[in-house]
């Protein structure tokens, strides 16, 4: 029989069919029955060109098992770059133990691709003992030892293995610059990466591509942005790398608006096509600016270059319209995706989550199940921070059964997530019993979300108990925890405690923390210790306008009008802005002393000069401030001019400078402003009834008090407490639920008769209350 073409050929297009068709586990015995006219070598070359890499170690394997075959030094490295694209450390090793038991001879190249199988496998022990039984290296070699250990998240021993390629005496190329600036960029030290750069300059490899987008990426992520600037200025051909790297900055940055500026330049040029990673970049920056008509312009630019369906466009697009608020055009810009999967569906949930749209995010959570993806972490993350309220705890217990249904009820994020919600929506009880449930497997963020259930539902003692629960656990507090438990001093007045934790901070070393500081100064002054709130004060490096309001606020509070207002002076003297928080304070500090010219002035520079607009806060401490002092008519022109509506307690302070200064016409128009607000306020009754009694009108007394009979209106009882042994012990106006009560009132009695006997008239004790 005659051919037309040669055997060879002939046979080489039956293989060619039969890949096409057959399933590759039977390659190897089909080309076993074929390879007449191909060698073993031929094929897996053949295989590796047509990067049919599973294919080519199928054979290797197979011809390992039924002969002894020796191959030739390509077919080795083409096995060796197969290995390196399959991310097979099991046949690597195979082939290389292959490698060294043929007489194969193993050249450089060889080595090198060998070292870079290993480190793109991860195994970067097997890649150090091949270097270092190399008897010759190259740059090459250093560089792919230096890359392997930068992109295996082992920047030291990179860093080191640079120095050492230094001391060999092998001079670095781009790549390996492009490498070592990774792996200092990974471990975060500057000062390395300015030498590096200086490296590069004195090299004079400052003006490649490859080192000039390391630098840039480098100082991005330093934070340094004029000098990434200056790299990115001096190169003279940008790739899209380039510019993605510069873009991506800007926008990490803040620099939003720049961040467009360059990627309209981009556009200029004209020389790339923006990938969907810029795009991502530039409607990140449209988000952070909150400008939807730049994004709306920049969406019609991703679909022209046909990324409208992109994931990765799509998500930061999504992103960029729900917090510019433009939900519906998310909505929009999420359908347009093609085939989204997990991430899609968690910046779309995210997205109506935050809008506080519980009722639409549950739905696409739903839509997404359908869908049939699987939920993670993230996902509910997102759905229990919509539900932070008592009118979405439905909606939150349903989404807890299905958490518990698809066994994620022990994963500590979703748990905390269940945490905190459960706390907002005011169900504490629920929020313990999760926390028991995963108590043995609690992360200080765990720790952390109960104290503040604690904190935010008063449970004091219950906080203190965990918080002593927590100091025997693995978990070590944080800044979080002490100000937090700090935060439960303050409420209580448990100067004792506050002390204890105090020592604890600074022991521990967080008081170096400003947040713990200010939280120092805080419950120190609630607890009426200025002189130990002044010493935390004086003692904080870099006192932020918290610090200094915080301290402020407590002069002002204890009637130091005079030292909240020198510190007031110092504050500003010092270049420090006030916030509306420290307005509060001086205006308060202004009323307790009388500085009625003073306040008057600190409140119009409050807006005038800075911008603050008053809250209803400034109104009652304006109020307060003109009634203390007499002007009453003043005060209630004042209320009615500020153009608020006047609440219960601007009223009800003008009340109380009424009763000082005997006014009842006044008291008469705050009272009824208040019982139009709230007919049964007792507080409000019991002032005006006061004030009746002082001005002798008994008349109006005995109809306030048969109309808070009739409504059944009561006096809220006074509450005092006392700490005994780090115990709180709460008392009400003639208590008797305290368990040691008889011994409390046998010690009152024996008190009793101990004053009598020292001459004490009960006769003359004055009460200043007739109800």
């Amino acid at each position: 029989m005659i051919f037309k073409y040669p055997l060879s050929m002939i046979i080489q297009s039956q293989i060619r069919c039969i890949h096409n068709y057959v399933r590759p586990s039977v390659l190897p015995s089909i080309f076993n029955n074929l390879s007449t006219g191909l060698s073993t070598d031929g094929y897996i070359n053949l295989m590796c060109k047509q990067q049919q890499y599973k294919e080519a170690l199928n054979a290797f394997d197979f011809h390992l098992k039924n002969s002894s075959i020796q191959l030739e030094p390509s077919t080795y490295l083409n096995l060796i770059l197969a290995c390196t694209n399959f991310r097979s450390l099991k046949y690597g090793k195979k082939i290389h133990d292959h490698i060294l038991k043929s007489n194969c001879q193993h050249d450089l190249v060889l080595q090198n691709h060998i070292l870079n199988m290993y480190g793109k496998c991860g195994s970067l022990k097997y890649a150090r003992e091949v270097f270092d039984a190399m008897q010759l290296q190259n740059v090459v070699s250093w560089t792919i030892m230096i890359s392997g250990y930068s992109q295996n998240g082992q920047e030291n021993d990179a860093i080191i293995m640079y120095i050492q390629m230094l001391r060999s005496g092998h001079f670095p190329d781009q790549l390996t610059f492009g490498s070592i600036i990774k792996a200092c960029c990974i471990a975060g030290d500057v000062y390395l990466g300015w030498q590096l750069h200086a490296h590069v300059v004195k090299s004079g490899y400052d003006h490649h591509l490859v080192a000039q987008n390391a630098l840039i990426s480098m100082y991005t992520k330093f934070e340094q942005i004029a000098r990434a600037s200056d790299v990115f200025t001096m190169i003279s051909t940008k790739d899209l790398i380039s510019w993605a790297s510069m873009i991506t900055g800007f926008t990490k940055l803040g620099y939003g608006m720049e961040a467009l500026y360059l990627f309209r330049d981009m556009l200029r040029h004209g020389v790339y096509h923006p990938n969907e990673f810029i795009f991502g970049s530039v409607f990140s920056a449209c988000s952070r600016l909150l400008e939807p008509e730049f994004g709306r312009q920049i969406h019609g630019v991703c679909v022209k270059f046909g990324l409208g369906g992109n994931i990765f466009a799509g998500c930061s697009l999504c992103d960029m319209y729900a917090k510019s608020g433009f939900l519906p055009s998310a909505k929009k810009a999420f359908y347009q995706i093609e085939s989204p999967d997990l991430v899609s569906w968690n910046a779309i949930i995210a997205a109506f989550s935050d809008s506080g749209d519980v009722n639409e995010a549950v739905s696409f959570f739903c839509d997404m199940i359908h869908a049939g993806l699987t939920p993670d972490s993230i996902t509910f993350l997102s759905l229990l921070c919509a539900c932070g309220s008592p009118i979405t705890l439905n909606q939150g217990t349903q989404i807890h059964s299905y958490i518990i249904k698809i066994g994620m009820d022990r994963e500590a994020t979703v748990c905390n997530s269940l945490l905190t919600m459960y706390t907002k929506c005011s169900n504490l009880y629920d929020a313990f019993n999760i926390f028991k449930d995963i108590s043995e497997n609690a992360n200080l963020v765990s720790w952390n979300a109960i104290l503040s259930a604690c904190l935010q539902h008063k449970q004091a003692e219950e906080a203190f108990r965990l918080f002593k629960l927590m100091l025997f656990s693995e978990n070590k507090p944080d800044n979080i925890t002490i100000t937090t438990i700090l935060g439960t001093c303050a409420e209580l007045a448990s100067l004792e405690v506050g002390n204890q934790v105090h020592c604890f901070s600074v022991k521990s070393g967080l008081v170096v923390d400003v947040s713990v500081s200010n939280r120092l100064i805080d419950m120190y002054a609630k607890c009426g210790s200025l002189k130990q709130a002044r010493d935390v004060f004086d003692s904080t490096q870099n006192p932020d306008i918290v610090s200094w309001s915080s301290l402020i606020v407590g002069y002002a509070q204890f009637g130091l009008g005079h030292e909240a207002l020198n510190l007031f002076k110092m504050m500003r003297n010092l270049g420090i802005q006030p916030n509306e928080v420290t307005y509060l304070g001086v205006l308060s500090a202004c009323s307790h002393i009388g500085l009625v010219e003073e306040g008057w002035h600190l409140y119009k520079t409050m807006e005038v000069e800075l911008g603050i607009p008053p809250t209803r806060e400034h109104i009652s401490c304006m109020v307060d401030l003109l009634a203390r002092a007499g002007c009453l008519n003043e005060a209630e022109n004042f209320i009615t001019e500020t153009g608020f509506d006047p609440d219960i307690t601007t009223w009800k302070t003008l009340l109380a400078s009424c009763k000082i200064h005997g006014n009842v016409d006044i008291a008469e128009r705050a009272a009824e402003n208040i019982l139009k607000q709230d007919p049964c306020n007792s507080a409000a009754l019991v002032l005006l009834s006061n004030i009746y009694a002082a001005a002798g009108n008994w008349k109006e007394v005995a109809k306030l008090r048969n109309l808070m009979k009739q409504i059944g209106v009561q006096k809220v009882p006074g509450q005092s407490w006392i700490e005994v042994k780090e115990k709180i012990h709460v008392f009400f106006s003639e208590d008797s639920s305290h368990p040691q009560r008889d011994k409390i009132y046998t010690m009152l009695e024996d008190l009793w008769l101990q004053m009598l006997d020292d001459g004490y008239d009960p006769c003359q004790r004055f009460d200043t209350s007739i109800l």
